[in-house]
């Protein structure tokens, strides 16, 4: 059973630059390829980005694309999403999600704000 904890949520400015992190215990981060959704307040959740197991592929929701950068470090167990230039409308729980063959785990989620 692997077991997701996120970290790094907090308050920033528009405009502004923060990092989440999501480190794995309980099983190989490296089996699995591994993504970041969020859900803000009233809506549905929805993938950000997604990075597969070798670290070399990624992939990101339109809305993110050029502002934020998914990364992995398989020998730590981390994967972080590196958000710049934020937006009042990136403001959601982040969650991370491991995926491998027919299993999904994922965390409990990080709170990010963005406001003045």
């Amino acid at each position: 059973q692997v077991q997701l904890v996120e970290s790094g949520g907090g308050l920033v400015q528009p405009g502004g630059s923060l990092s989440v992190s999501c480190t794995a215990s309980g099983g190989t981060l490296s089996n699995y390829a591994m993504s970041w959704h969020r859900q803000a307040p009233g809506k549905e959740r929805e993938l950000v980005a997604i990075i597969a197991r070798g670290g070399i592929s990624t992939n990101y929701a339109d809305s993110v694309k050029g502002r934020f950068t998914i990364s992995r470090d398989n020998a730590k167990n981390t994967v972080t999403l590196q958000m710049n230039s934020l937006k009042p409308e990136d403001a959601a729980v982040y969650y991370c999600k491991a995926a491998g063959g027919s299993k999904n785990y994922w965390g409990k989620g990080t709170l990010v704000t963005v406001s003045s």
